[in-house]
């Protein structure tokens, strides 16, 4: 007779296992790294299961307790029994075999009563996921808690709003920093979405067809922490259309990391120089003394493409995949969703790294906006003001802004104010509009044009005020939702070890 733990030993049908060259494809030369994955979330789910067996009396007392002591025995040893070994139908079976093989087919077979591999493994799969989300959410919620304290630190650091490269208007870099946030914001409320399909348990729903023993599914998904039962036995089996979401809210958030780390990169150098990084944030050339290299920003732009390749792969092998158990979906389509989460994760730990870590380099900020003419607008609009229509206004400021640079003139604080008035007047006369120019010294001062611009959404100090109270608000909600979650996680935990221990198991 062929021993269960043989790598030929069969199951139901079949009277042996894969050959081995398919068996390393599939299951590895041993079931270590399965080990790591899966069984310390499969061990947790069996826990819940045998207490609901136990308390709907579908399972003897004394054989749950006996199943509950030995899986928190082995739990403990790290799994040591089973490492080394070669999993010919997969770690769970493997692990199963240990625990017959240790009580006996009478205890030890019964684990799996009322349920399937398939929904077993939708529910770690949840498990996992939630696991990596929170993890993922909290990262986020600590890189835009620095961002709003960074704007408003740096709310009056006046620089240029740069718009196709180009300076346009004055802007601030805690305005700056402040936009991120706000993106950041939509971030963690897409993430937040995601997670909502993590609040259900697929356990119950077996191979995809639910079960006729009298099970309690709404008992297991409390003890694991999710706040709905299983409801379709077909969808919770057939679909991972959660972890595809969260990585596709992972994406869209790492789009977000990499444009600020490109702004970052970008505004680091010399040609710029308006940003300044500290040795312990950057890294230094093999051949080139001279340089310093903010690599780090390359590894969060190289990493938010790497989590777009992660996400086609997950949809493609779930593309025109029959809505049932398949592996496409259940295991090639998950396997690039596990790593791409962490690596999100890790790359918004370097985000916060490199945001702590950055100095602005407030006089060429403020250089920068000045010598880009960022105050043009601010000038036509207080010709609108006195009456010019704006889109004159418009024509005859850019006009003089192209003599001024053709005069050498670097800077509109450089300008005679009264001549400079008296020019625009003559350019628009030239334009068939007749106003008396009135100027002032704040109408060609970054610094007094940015505490003016108070309307739509500016970097004007009430109009900045009222961004980051209300994005201070959003961050304590999300914030709060989070905490609540674990706490509710951490509760299920409490609630199961207790019932592990009425069941006479030693959580």
């Amino acid at each position: 007779m062929t021993a269960v733990n043989s790598p030929r030993a069969g199951t139901g049908r079949l009277s042996r296992g894969l050959g081995g060259r398919a068996h390393r494809v599939v299951f590895g030369a041993n079931a270590d790294a399965a080990i790591d994955l899966e069984l310390p979330h499969i061990t947790v789910v069996d826990e819940a299961h045998l207490v609901m067996l136990a308390e709907r009396r579908l399972l003897d007392a004394g054989a749950a307790a006996r199943l509950l002591t030995e899986i928190h025995r082995l739990r403990a040893a790290g799994f040591a029994p089973l490492r080394g070994r070669p999993a010919p139908r997969g770690v769970y079976l493997l692990y199963e075999d240990h625990l017959i093989e240790a009580l006996g087919m009478r205890v030890g077979g019964v684990l799996h009563t009322g349920r399937s591999r398939n929904d077993l493994k939708a529910t770690t799969h949840h498990l996992r996921l939630r696991d990596l989300a929170i993890a993922a959410l909290g990262a986020l919620l600590r890189l835009q808690a620095l961002l709003l304290s960074r704007a408003r630190r740096f709310r009056t650091v006046v620089m240029p709003v740069y718009s196709q490269f180009q300076p346009a208007t004055p802007g601030s870099y805690g305005h700056y920093l402040l936009g991120v946030g706000e993106s950041l914001d939509r971030d963690v409320l897409g993430l937040r979405q995601a997670c909502a399909g993590l609040a259900q348990c697929p356990l119950g729903a077996a191979s995809g067809g639910g079960t006729d023993v009298a099970i309690d599914p709404a008992r297991t998904a409390a003890l694991l922490g999710f706040t709905v039962p299983v409801g379709h036995a077909g969808y919770a089996v057939a679909s991972r259309d959660t972890a595809v979401r969260l990585l596709s809210a992972c994406v869209l958030a790492g789009l977000t990391l990499s444009r600020l780390a490109t702004d970052l990169q970008l505004w680091s150098t010399p040609e710029f120089g308006l940003v300044g990084f500290p040795d312990s944030l950057v890294g230094s050339s093999s051949a080139m003394p001279q340089k310093r290299n903010p690599f780090l920003l390359e590894h969060i732009k190289g990493g938010a493409g790497a989590l777009i390749g992660a996400w086609t792969a997950a949809v493609a092998n779930t593309k025109n995949v029959p809505f049932g158990n398949s592996v496409e979906v259940t295991t090639e389509a998950v396997a690039s969703v596990w790593p791409a989460i962490d690596r999100f994760t890790e790359l918004t730990e370097l985000a916060i790294s490199v945001a702590a870590g950055a100095r602005p380099c407030q006089d060429a900020m403020l250089r920068g906006a000045d010598e880009g003419f960022t105050v043009a607008t601010a000038v036509a609009n207080r010709l609108m003001a006195q009456g010019v229509p704006f889109r004159a206004a418009h024509r005859v400021v850019g006009s003089l802004v192209t003599e001024l640079i053709t005069e050498g003139v670097r800077a509109p604080s450089e300008v005679d104010i009264d001549a400079t008035g008296e020019r625009l007047g003559v350019l628009l006369r030239s334009a068939e509009v007749s106003t008396r120019v009135e100027l002032t010294g704040a109408d060609l001062d970054p610094v007094a044009v940015l505490a003016a611009t108070d309307f739509g959404g500016g970097p004007g100090p009430r109009s900045f005020a009222a961004a980051h109270d209300r994005l201070a608000a959003a961050w304590r909600d999300h914030a709060r939702a989070v905490a609540a979650w674990s706490d509710r996680l951490a509760a299920a935990e409490t609630e199961r070890n207790d019932a592990v221990r009425r069941w006479g198991g030693a959580p």
